[in-house]
């Protein structure tokens, strides 16, 4: 985990107390209430065992979003490839087709602690099946890179981190990744793709003077300038990150608590 990563979860937890204590926009309103009104995990635990569109477009969305850190999951636990990427795609089939969700424990209220936990379970009723015949061969349930996933796996580190751990921190790159990306298509849909990329190293909080002066010059505008637009950039950032880990929990008032346990797992 490189530092800047961890740096934006940082920032993120130290802007959420001042924000909060200030009256965030983003903050329960007093009668308890908060503004993620909906989720994508909401959805799904709403329809909980019965047969619902929207909760298993959901689902599907949230698999899609997350599909690595069960990768990695289990290709840590497998040795063989081909067996671990099938092992992967029949989760996923097994999650929006047996309509597992029925299952899920809504007081738990962690879409990540949910399908590890499922996860786990699959993978030891597997052992006892026999391959082929269970899972139907390479029934392609979703369109997953499996060549760039096996890729990125291999230069995972090898240390004593466990299947868990590596779960836990794929997770919290995913979602990074995830905004990161998000925010990079909303300044491109407003025409200012090059004021992200002059300014995407504030995230961390790393540009220098002379990076700012450069970035100014870039973008014809003036130092002060540059330094406002990633102010507001960082912000953004911040906004769009806690939407993201709201749409992983079944509270939203615990979206602050979410982040602080993401945080720790990158430490490990």
């Amino acid at each position: 985990m490189r530092a800047s990563q961890r740096d934006l979860l940082g920032m993120l937890i130290s802007y959420n107390g001042a924000m909060d204590a200030k009256g965030s926009p983003d903050a329960p309103s007093p009668n308890g209430s908060a503004q993620f009104a909906t989720t994508q995990w909401n959805v799904v635990l709403a329809a909980g065992a019965a047969s619902n569109t929207d909760a298993r477009d959901a689902l599907e969305q949230l698999c899609t979003q997350y599909w690595y850190p069960l990768y990695a999951y289990v290709r840590r636990r497998v040795d063989d490839v081909d067996e671990a990427q099938d092992l992967t795609q029949a989760f996923v089939a097994h999650l929006l087709e047996k309509q597992t969700i029925g299952r899920a424990d809504p007081n738990r209220g962690r879409f990540r602690a949910f399908l590890l936990t499922a996860l786990k379970h699959f993978l030891a009723n597997e052992r006892e099946k026999t391959r082929a015949a269970k899972r139907g061969g390479k029934v392609a349930i979703l369109s997953l890179d499996w060549e760039a996933g096996e890729t990125r796996f291999q230069i995972e580190p090898s240390h004593s981190q466990t299947a868990e751990q590596l779960f836990e921190r794929r997770w919290v790159l995913a979602l990074l990744e995830q905004v990161v990306n998000q925010l990079r298509c909303e300044y491109g849909e407003r025409g200012q793709e090059t004021h992200f990329e002059q300014l995407k190293a504030a995230l961390t909080g790393e540009m220098s003077a002379a990076q700012y002066e450069l970035a100014a010059r870039q973008l014809d505008i003036s130092p002060a300038a540059a330094k406002q637009a990633a102010y507001r950039l960082r912000k953004r950032y911040r906004e769009q990150l806690r939407r993201a880990v709201a749409q992983t929990i079944a509270d939203e008032r615990d979206v602050d608590d979410e982040i602080r346990r993401l945080f720790e797992a990158l430490e490990n």
